[in-house]
């Protein structure tokens, strides 16, 4: 029993997290980022890319594929939406939770 009790620390920690990302939440909103308009037209697509119905048994990997394209699907909405060319880049303010899971894809 005692390899288990780890997680139960685990369980205390993400209890804590969530505390505090509700403190942090109301102090974070948008947050201006720039991008090239070849990665912006990149999200954008992936926001108007048609999908085929239904979704089959898929392990964990192709799950946090089809998750990551998802959120690279709402970044492009955003853009779509708010996003401002300026020159070769485009200007858009991203929810502070798309701009960490972009950063976190780059790792």
């Amino acid at each position: 029993m005692e390899d288990r009790e780890q997680y139960l620390r685990y369980q205390q920690d993400r209890t804590v997290l969530a505390a505090i990302g509700a403190r942090l939440d109301p102090q974070v909103g948008r947050i201006s980022v720039r991008m090239p308009r070849s990665l912006a037209e990149s999200a954008v697509a992936a926001w108007n890319r048609e999908e085929p119905g239904g979704i089959g048994e898929e392990s964990r990997e192709e799950y946090e594929l089809r998750d990551d394209a998802a959120e690279l699907a709402l970044i492009g909405l955003a853009i779509g939406e708010r996003g401002m060319r300026d020159g070769e880049d485009v200007v858009v303010d991203l929810d502070v939770v798309q701009v960490a899971t972009a950063l976190r894809a780059a790792r």
